[in-house]
């Protein structure tokens, strides 16, 4: 299955080590939605807004590996599930469900998510976008 990655699982050693079966296929951008921070755990999340994007991974996983992310990611409690299409493919991403008020990452989420965007050779233009919004 495909999967959409756009914050810390970004990073390629941290995605290795939660989901070993994973293979980064390319970076793509989820447009119609922007990037954000939220709940008391101050991570990733996006919501729609128009004529924004949110850059991201493109990964391959395994059932096993999605249901080692449902874990990581608290869901259904947390996050739910979002899925979308790309070039006619269906791509799961996970989406939270309480839409809280910004909260700015954590200095370690922070770094990992930074690691990631060099990971994927993503522009940091949005990351620093989304950390200016509050």
């Amino acid at each position: 299955m495909l999967y959409f990655a756009y914050g810390s699982n970004l990073n390629h050693f941290q995605m290795k080590r939660r989901c070993k079966d994973s293979k980064f296929i390319k970076k793509i951008k989820l447009k119609d939605f922007r990037l954000t921070f939220r709940s008391k755990y101050r991570a990733a999340d996006i919501e729609k807004k128009k004529n924004s994007i949110v850059p991201g991974a493109l990964y391959e996983i395994s059932k096993s590996d999605e249901k080692k992310l449902d874990v990581y990611e608290d869901y259904p409690i947390l996050y739910k599930k979002y899925y979308f299409i790309y070039y006619g493919k269906k791509v799961m991403t996970y989406t939270m469900v309480k839409k809280t008020k910004f909260a700015y990452p954590t200095k370690k989420y922070l770094n990992v998510v930074k690691c990631g965007y060099k990971d994927c050779e993503l522009n940091k233009k949005y990351l620093i976008k989304a950390l200016m919004f509050s």
